[in-house]
């Protein structure tokens, strides 16, 4: 990972723990490549979960911390989901980790169980959101003191005033629900929007340090809904095709290797079925 907090506690015992990478400012070159080297003879492989908005001087040294090792045991996996929804991810590629995956597929499979991520936040204001469409109607709502809103990234974009008649959709299977508490004194997503949505269950994690800014304001309750344990998240990834990259060898899932970024060749594209395809938890009964 490249930031701590990022870093949710395990659900079992099973589930290993993450490195947390450190940033330019905070760490010379020539000891990123040691401690990228020291992690590639630890482990084998190396699978960087990093968000989309990351600073481009840490996605810069990333790209030459591989390129310089030289090394295709390096994967840099981006991802658009919000902090909180980032950090659930990282925390379900540790779990698969230590299932009959290869490093290829745990890498890939990032990208699948992205879809199955419920990723939002109870808002204060929406003035400052540019995450999800807003028209000048909500806007001006923003002004209102007392005023809140419900907002869903994906995988569907969804936006509703707090109190009205609209609802957020919610996952059409079993979930647990993580959520991280900012400035917002708020039990809405606990008593509301978790009925709502049927989870099995509530985490409490603290807030990431770069969702006030991914969000435009201190004021809110992050949350997540994902898949609920392990066994669900391995039947899930199992289920989709793989393939074994041309170039590098590794063994994937999807349309792209994340170890050497070489795509798939456009026959065995026409092959593979679109990730998700087929690959779907059981609807709730």
């Amino acid at each position: 990972m490249t930031r701590a907090d990022l870093v949710l506690p395990p659900t079992d015992q099973q589930t290993p723990t993450a490195v947390a990478l450190r940033p330019p400012d905070e760490q010379s070159l020539d000891d990123a490549l040691a401690e990228m080297h020291l992690l590639q003879e630890q482990f084998g492989y190396v699978v960087v979960v990093h968000p989309a908005t990351l600073e481009t001087a840490y996605a810069r040294r990333l790209h030459t911390v591989r390129a310089i090792l030289e090394s295709d045991r390096i994967a840099l996996v981006e991802s658009a989901l919000p902090p909180l929804g980032i950090a659930v991810l990282a925390r379900q590629l540790r779990q698969l980790s230590v299932c009959d995956f290869s490093a290829g597929v745990v890498a890939a499979a990032a990208r699948l169980l992205a879809h199955y991520i419920h990723a939002g936040a109870l808002l204060a204001s929406v003035t400052r959101l540019d995450r999800v469409p807003v028209d000048l109607k909500t806007h001006a709502r923003s002004w209102v003191p007392g005023s809140q809103f419900g907002v869903v990234t994906g995988p569907t974009p969804q936006l509703v005033r707090v109190g009205g008649d609209a609802r957020l959709t919610g996952p059409e299977y079993a979930t647990r629900l993580t959520l991280a508490r900012g400035q917002l004194q708020s039990d809405w997503v606990t008593e509301t929007l978790a009925p709502s949505w049927r989870v099995g269950g509530v985490q409490e994690a603290a807030l990431p340090a770069d969702s006030p800014g991914w969000w435009g304001t201190s004021r809110l309750v992050e949350f997540a809904a994902h898949l609920p344990d392990v066994s669900v998240i391995h039947q899930l990834v199992s289920s989709v095709r793989r393939e074994r990259c041309n170039w590098c060898g590794m063994e994937l899932i999807g349309d792209r290797c994340c170890f050497c970024g070489a795509p798939l060749t456009p026959r065995e594209n026409r092959a593979v079925a679109a990730i998700g395809d087929g690959a779907r938890p059981a609807r709730r009964p």
